[in-house]
């Protein structure tokens, strides 16, 4: 398989310590970022929605998967791994077919999620919520990829009363389905991080950083977290600094937003010299 690679470097970056991976919204975004020298990438359906014009959860899913073939053919050399929603599907059977479309897309990891993005119903059935994680292991399984599946426990982000047992319980019951790697968004204390490392028996588990938890890396680490990931919280900074900076011309007629920011001048370079490594 030609990306055989990067799954296997995505795989040995899970068997011990804790490392970041950062999720870039575009092809600009995630070079940069493997020029940063992160290790893995991950996309972010938000993230991307919004350089759509989109909701996050109202990216159709072939335009997803194109997305992802765009992403892992920007940083050539790094594993990524998909934000895959809930699959595109709600039957078992469903989320199999897609998430063979997906590890088709060159990824190195994906992650199905148990929310259903319905409001009457947040998140699926246990039951069923157990077998969608069977399904996308079996499916992975079959494409004899190793490309590692995340199941995400969505208790938390969907407003479930009483989170932190109903995710516990989850996360216990997708790792005896076959996932590699479990990760509960909107976690963010260390006694519930702790919970969740428990549930997960010795499977590593991915923590998204989404603001500032007053812990750094190594704090996540002597938690017994794995893996890091920013979810849509640089895509949303920079739409921050974009919307602040556009404001202040609107209604001040003000410039004094682009103070202090980016500019050319190191993004030009870095872009020409990146594309003469590449080529």
């Amino acid at each position: 398989m030609a990306y055989a690679s990067r799954i296997t470097a995505f795989r040995q970056l899970h068997e011990a310590g804790c490392f970041v991976m950062p999720n870039p919204w575009d092809v600009g975004s995630a070079r940069w970022l493997r020029g940063q020298g992160f290790r893995a990438l991950a996309s972010t359906s938000a993230g991307f929605a919004f350089t759509q014009g989109r909701a996050d959860q109202d990216v159709p899913r072939d335009m997803m998967l194109a997305h992802l073939a765009e992403l892992v053919a920007a940083v050539p050399d790094l594993p990524v791994n998909a934000d895959f929603e809930n699959g595109y599907a709600d039957m078992p059977d469903d989320v199999a077919a897609n998430v063979k479309l997906c590890v088709a897309t060159g990824v190195a990891g994906l992650s199905i999620e148990d929310a259903t993005g319905r409001q009457d119903e947040p998140l699926y059935p246990f039951d069923l919520a157990v077998e969608r994680i069977r399904a996308a292991r079996k499916a992975i399984d079959e494409t004899g990829s190793g490309v590692m599946l995340t199941a995400r426990a969505e208790a938390f982000l969907t407003g479930h009363p009483d989170p932190l047992p109903e995710v516990t319980r989850r996360i216990a019951a997708f790792a005896e389905a076959g996932a590699d790697v479990l990760y509960a968004p909107w976690v963010r204390t260390p006694e519930e991080i702790s919970a969740i490392v428990a549930a997960a028996a010795g499977r590593p588990v991915n923590v998204v950083v989404f603001a500032d938890f007053g812990l750094r890396v190594s704090d996540f680490a002597a938690l017994g977290v794995r893996r890091l990931s920013t979810g849509g919280a640089s895509a949303r900074s920079a739409w921050a600094g974009f919307i602040e900076s556009t404001r202040l011309i609107k209604d001040e007629g003000s410039f004094a937003g682009f103070l202090g920011n980016a500019g050319t001048a190191p993004l030009e370079p870095f872009f020409r010299d990146d594309l003469k490594a590449r080529s």
